[in-house]
């Protein structure tokens, strides 16, 4: 795959979903192409939070706040090599993380934009039990998307697998073009793979299950139920398994992100119909 890591979602064939020419009278038409649009929209939000867990992860890692027994030389993905990153205080917990990007921005070495400020208040490491990350942006940008809204970690881990609760509140994505939409939600992620090398983060592998909801700056809210566990490995940029459903007012939308296949393709299906294969981030 070339991982061009652009946050641009694919043009829908909008006469694969709707047979009809929108009028004003023809609100079940509308009704789909919102639930349409809110699976575009979680498809995106859900690249930005899972970017967003890299960087938490990268952090931790790089400044020996990720716990557990350590035995192996620090490999990341670089994700932080143009941020500065403070931590305070130097000793005891709570500690809070600064990631600065710059207001100019700046560009990692996997192709992605960054600008603007992450804030983590850490209660204890990372992979501690019981410990609890908070997240929260000052004037944070990827690739032109700003983000904002709270991300809280809560570790669940029950050995030997480690799992965590990852809450979002008062979330917010405005589109470079000014468009914007709110979510929220609570996701479990549970560690598979890599559990074993606490400092070399690209064999890490999660699952992801739980609910979220979007809603358009219209007020229109779509719910999202994860049907089939999603999949994310760290050293691939989008979730590569797993379906997610959408479900309108009279109409749903499966979201499908494929059999594993590192790349940037998904299907939606409106009512199980044909899928129409969709570009992610």
């Amino acid at each position: 795959m070339k991982a061009k890591h652009t946050l641009v979602i694919a043009t829908f064939a909008i006469a694969a979903f709707t047979s009809c020419k929108k009028t004003n009278d023809n609100p079940v038409e509308t009704e789909q192409e919102i639930t349409i649009q809110s699976s575009k929209d979680q498809a995106v939000t859900d690249y930005l939070l899972e970017d967003a867990n890299d960087v938490l992860d990268e952090a931790t890692v790089d400044n020996n706040l990720m716990g557990g027994r350590v035995t192996d030389a620090t490999s990341t993905n670089r994700t932080l090599s143009c941020a500065t990153i403070t931590v305070t205080p130097l000793s005891g917990f709570p500690k809070t993380i600064t990631i600065d990007f710059g207001t100019a921005g700046c560009t990692s070495p996997n192709g992605v934009l960054r600008s603007g400020k992450i804030i983590v208040t850490l209660s204890d490491s990372l992979r501690r039990p019981g410990s609890v990350a908070t997240m929260t942006f000052d004037n944070y940008f990827v690739q032109g998307y700003k983000k904002e809204g709270t991300i809280t970690w809560r570790n669940t881990t029950v050995p030997p697998r480690r799992s965590w609760s990852r809450t979002v509140t008062n979330g917010k994505i405005t589109a470079p073009n000014g468009r914007f939409w709110l979510h929220s939600g609570v996701k479990n992620v549970t560690q598979i793979e890599g559990n074993g090398t606490p400092r070399i983060l690209l064999d890490d592998i999660f699952e992801i299950t739980g609910n979220s909801s979007v809603t358009n700056s219209n007020g229109a809210t779509r719910t999202a139920t994860i049907v089939t566990t999603l999949r994310k490995k760290v050293a691939c940029p989008n979730i590569d398994r797993g379906t997610i459903q959408f479900v309108g007012p009279n109409h749903t939308v499966l979201m499908d992100y494929g059999n594993g296949t590192c790349d940037r393709q998904a299907t939606i299906s409106v009512d199980g119909g044909t899928p129409v294969t969709i570009l992610l981030p």
